[in-house]
């Protein structure tokens, strides 16, 4: 996938495709970069193993600056009437590099993690989010996904998370 953001004078060339195992230290830099949350190099091998297309980095000028990693699990159906138990897409996590954000990327990812769980089967993709990641959560709200709970102390530093979730078609 190629995208230009209309909106950033520069043209933001970028380029998502599969994670790959060489790309493992690129991935590890961004997560340590820009969550919190820091994960094993075995974590995200994995994670990788289990559910390689939904494993996915993004490249600028030849660089990883982004990447997305889902797994599918199940649990509840938050859109079910009677609380059926089903197969869901989870967005374990989802970063991009500072000096490559607010160009597509992160919505550009979102959007073809969706498209892979749908090739699966799957009718829901859910993701934590901080409380306080207002940036996130407008994204997550633009590509149609709702608030549907509130998880008190769920980060290690005692920050709230939103579970957010996506009905799929």
């Amino acid at each position: 996938m190629q995208a230009n953001n209309k909106e950033d004078k520069q043209k933001a060339e970028y380029v998502i495709r599969g994670f790959m195992l060489e790309d493992l230290q690129s991935v590890i830099y961004i997560n340590r970069t820009c969550l919190p949350e820091n994960y094993t190099p075995d974590f995200f091998v994995y994670h990788f193993r289990e559910f390689p297309e939904g494993f996915l980095v993004a490249e600028m000028n030849g660089t990883v600056v982004g990447y997305i990693m889902t797994r599918v699990d199940r649990g509840f159906d938050y859109y079910s009437s009677h609380r059926a138990f089903a197969e869901k897409g989870h967005v374990i996590s989802i970063a991009v590099l500072p000096h490559a954000r607010r160009k597509g990327i992160g919505e550009g990812l979102l959007r073809k993690v969706i498209e892979a769980v749908k090739r699966r089967g799957v009718k829901e993709v859910y993701l934590e989010v901080r409380v306080s990641n207002t940036p996130a959560i407008n994204l997550y709200h633009k590509l149609g996904f709702k608030i549907v709970r509130r998880v008190p102390r769920y980060y290690a530093d005692g920050e709230d998370a939103y579970v957010m979730s996506l009905q799929l078609d």
